[in-house]
C-alpha cells in the first residue's frame, strides 16, 4: 500500500461528536458530566440475571439476522399494548445494534443520490452524515419556539414550505432530544395531510418513547394508519433499561420497507448480541410493566433537579419528556453556548451540551442541555455549582 497516497474523505467537515468532546473534557477536568446522555443507574437485576443465565446456557452463537423470535414477539406485544398497532413478528420487526445502526441502515435503504431529506432542528448529529453517505441532501426545518419562550413544537408550516418533488424522507425525533418536545394528535393529522398523495417516507426516532411526563402519552407514528404505511420507527432498549452501553434497539416498519431495511442491516451488522436478546425477551415477559414505571421514575428526577435550581439565575420550564433539561442562561452571560459550556466545565466543574451544534442556524439562543438521569448526590452537587453562577 502506498502510505503517501492521499485519502479523500467522504465527510471532510465532520469531526469528533460533541458528546465525545464534552465527556472527554469532563474526564480531564474532573467535572460532573451532565453532558452525555447516559444514566448513572444500573439495569434491573432481573434483567441482568436472565442475560447471565443465557450466557451459561448456550446462547453465544449468531442470532437470526432479524432478531430472535422471542424478542420480536415481545416487541410486537409491547407495540400493540401501547400504540394499538398490530405488527407482523416475521416481516415487520428487526432487532438492531442500537438505534444509531437502525437509523443508519434505514437512511441507506431508502435514500438515493440527489434525494432530499428533511431533518428537524435541533437534530441528532448522526442524521446528516448518514444522509450524505447515501448521496442525499439534507434540508433543515427548525422547531418552533412556543409562545411561552420555553417549549418547542413541530412547525408544520415551515415543513410544508420545504417539501418539494425531490423530498424523499423526513426524519422525526419525538420525544425530542434535546428539547423534550412531544407530538400531538393534531401534529400526526397535520403530517398526514401534508404527505397525502406523495411518496415521501418518514423515519421516526423514538428512543425516548417511555419517558414522557405529567400524564402525557407518547403518540408514536405507529398509531396513525396513514402515516404507518410510509414510516420506519426506530427505538432503543438502552434508554429503557438504563443500559446505553449494550447498543440494542429495533426497527418497526411495514413489510415492504422492512425488506429494504434488512438488505442494508444484514451487511451493516448482520445480527445482534444473542444472550442480551434472550435476556430482554425473558424480562419483558416477566415484568411487562417495567417501562410503564419509567415516566414516574424520571419525572421524580426531573422535579428534583428543577427544585434544586430554585434560586439560580437560569430560566427553565420542566422538560416534557426525555431525561434532559433545557436551561436558558441569558441572565448570566451573553457568550455563545459552545464556548460557555466548555468554560463552565472547566471553571465550575459541570459539563453540559450546547444546542447550537445540532442546528444549521443557531436559532435556539442561550440554551444548554443538562442530563438529569443521575443519582441524588450528583444532581445536588451539580445544582449547587450551577446556583453559584
Amino acid at each position: 500500500m502506498d502510505s503517501g497516497r492521499a485519502v479523500t474523505s467522504k465527510l471532510p467537515d465532520v469531526g469528533t461528536t460533541i458528546f465525545t468532546v464534552m465527556s472527554q473534557l469532563a474526564h480531564e477536568t474532573g467535572a460532573i458530566n451532565l453532558a452525555q446522555g447516559f444514566p448513572s443507574f444500573e439495569p434491573p437485576k432481573g434483567l441482568t440475571e436472565r442475560i447471565a443465565w443465557h450466557l451459561d446456557h448456550g446462547a453465544n452463537q449468531y442470532a437470526p439476522m432479524t432478531g430472535i423470535p422471542a424478542l420480536r414477539r415481545a416487541i410486537a406485544e409491547k407495540t400493540l399494548r401501547l400504540q394499538g398497532r398490530e405488527v407482523d413478528v416475521e416481516t415487520e420487526i428487526t432487532v438492531c445494534t442500537g438505534a444509531t445502526e437502525g437509523l443508519f441502515s434505514a437512511i441507506q435503504a431508502v435514500v438515493h443520490a440527489g434525494d432530499e431529506v428533511i431533518v428537524i432542528d435541533p437534530a441528532y448529529d448522526s442524521y446528516e452524515p448518514a444522509v450524505r453517505l447515501a448521496g442525499g441532501i439534507t434540508r433543515h426545518v427548525p422547531l418552533r419556539i412556543a409562545d411561552d419562550g420555553h417549549d418547542f413544537e413541530l412547525d408544520l408550516q415551515r415543513l410544508e414550505e420545504t417539501l418539494n418533488t425531490k423530498t424523499r424522507l423526513i426524519i422525526l425525533n419525538f420525544p425530542h432530544n434535546p428539547t423534550g418536545a412531544i407530538l400531538s394528535a393534531a401534529d400526526l393529522d397535520g403530517l398526514a395531510d401534508l404527505l397525502r398523495g406523495t411518496d415521501i417516507l418518514l423515519l421516526s426516532d423514538e428512543v425516548y418513547e417511555h419517558i414522557v411526563f405529567d400524564g402525557a402519552a407518547h403518540l408514536s407514528l405507529l398509531r396513525h394508519d396513514e402515516l404507518w404505511e410510509r414510516t420506519l420507527v426506530v427505538s432503543s432498549f438502552g434508554k429503557t433499561f438504563h443500559a446505553t452501553g449494550w447498543k440494542l434497539g429495533y426497527c418497526i416498519a411495514p413489510q415492504t420497507l422492512s425488506t429494504e431495511f434488512r438488505k442494508v442491516h444484514q451487511f451493516t451488522t448482520f445480527s445482534v448480541s444473542t444472550p442480551m436478546q434472550y435476556g430482554i425477551a425473558d424480562f419483558l415477559d416477566s415484568d411487562p410493566d417495567f417501562y410503564l414505571r419509567l415516566p414516574a421514575f424520571y419525572q421524580e428526577k426531573r422535579d428534583q433537579f428543577c427544585d434544586l435550581l430554585e434560586g439560580s439565575r437560569f430560566r427553565l420550564k420542566p422538560a416534557r419528556s426525555t431525561f434532559f433539561q433545557i436551561m436558558d442562561y441569558a441572565d448570566i452571560s451573553d457568550a455563545d453556548d459552545l464556548s460557555l459550556c466548555k468554560r463552565w466545565t472547566q471553571d465550575i466543574g459541570v459539563a453540559s451540551i450546547p444546542l447550537s451544534v445540532f442546528c444549521e442556524t443557531p436559532f435556539t439562543g442561550s440554551r444548554l442541555r443538562f442530563c438529569f438521569a443521575k443519582d441524588d448526590a450528583t444532581l445536588e452537587e451539580a445544582a449547587r455549582r450551577l446556583r453559584s453562577l
